[in-house]
């Protein structure tokens, strides 16, 4: 069981694999993630879903190689089996509880950074599968490190790529995309940004002003993903909340995404002595 049917690396660094699980497969919505676990004496690490197909029982995973952990799911090869693969966990986007009437025509704006690409087709495929308008920024450092281009294509009305050096697409920032898609006189009925804190709090400034209702994930804080641990708590409209359990996604107008940035910080030396156990092999 959990066997992984399919494996690829996106790009050096970011691998997506295919993992055989029917049951999260035929419960599976946009916006929700999984625990994983690579091995018995392996870490739990919450994914996001970048997809699901119900028909053929499978999930779809996206990882980056940051530390000790991930680069031990990461070399889990085809026909390997995960330890752990639980879920369906968190709350899913709230369009999944309306009706595909109330979707079809509405227009939507994703903003992704990043690996926050891998969640937002999900979403965006949802949408554009029941008949709303969907436009989506995809921002990275480089070409090389834009991911699921192809995929992404496919569900949406318009896919604008955005890259800190101009390799690809338009140079600049995703909130300067943001800015002349308006100024182009676009109009929005919602918007959701996925990918680093920095990003989505820099999108929510420059979207505060003009109207649009915001939806953030914030799908990068959380650790045990239970609400157990009490990692991925955030202040959220000046109330303490669990981003495992109660979001991951938030009105993004509501988040204190200072607070947020700190907290990402808590671990940070307990993953670099993990990361270089692993680097030198004692982690085994």
């Amino acid at each position: 069981m959990y066997n992984i049917v399919k494996k690829t690396f996106l790009t050096p660094t970011i691998c997506l694999m295919e993992v055989e699980d029917p049951r999260i497969a035929s419960a599976a919505q946009p916006g929700q993630f999984l625990i994983v676990r690579a091995r018995p004496q392996g870490e739990r690490i919450p994914l996001t879903i970048c997809d699901y197909n119900r028909e053929k029982g499978t999930v779809t995973i996206v990882i980056q190689i940051i530390g000790a952990s991930s680069r031990m799911i990461c070399a889990l090869e085809e026909g390997e089996s995960f330890t752990d693969f639980v879920g369906p966990l968190g709350q899913p986007s709230d369009f999944v509880k309306e009706d595909d009437g109330q979707i079809e025509g509405r227009r939507y704006l994703f903003v992704a950074g990043g690996l926050g690409t891998a969640p937002v087709y999900p979403q965006a495929k949802y949408l554009f599968e029941r008949g709303a308008k969907v436009d989506v920024i995809v921002g990275a450092k480089t070409a090389d490190m834009v991911i699921l281009e192809k995929e992404m294509s496919a569900v949406c009305d318009n896919l604008y790529i955005c890259t800190d050096d101009g390799s690809k697409g338009t140079r600049g920032l995703v909130t300067e995309k943001i800015k002349a898609l308006l100024a182009e006189g676009k109009k929005y009925d919602q918007a959701v940004a996925i990918g680093p804190m920095i990003m989505m709090k820099f999108t929510t400034l420059t979207l505060k002003e003009t109207g649009i209702p915001l939806v953030v994930s914030l799908n990068t804080l959380m650790v045990d993903g239970t609400g157990m641990c009490g990692g991925c708590r955030v202040t959220v409209g000046g109330r303490n909340r669990f981003a495992c359990v109660e979001g991951p996604e938030f009105n993004a107008y509501e988040v204190d995404f200072d607070e947020a940035m700190r907290r990402q910080t808590m671990y940070k030396p307990q993953e670099i002595e993990a990361d270089h156990k692993c680097r030198i092999g004692r982690d085994k």
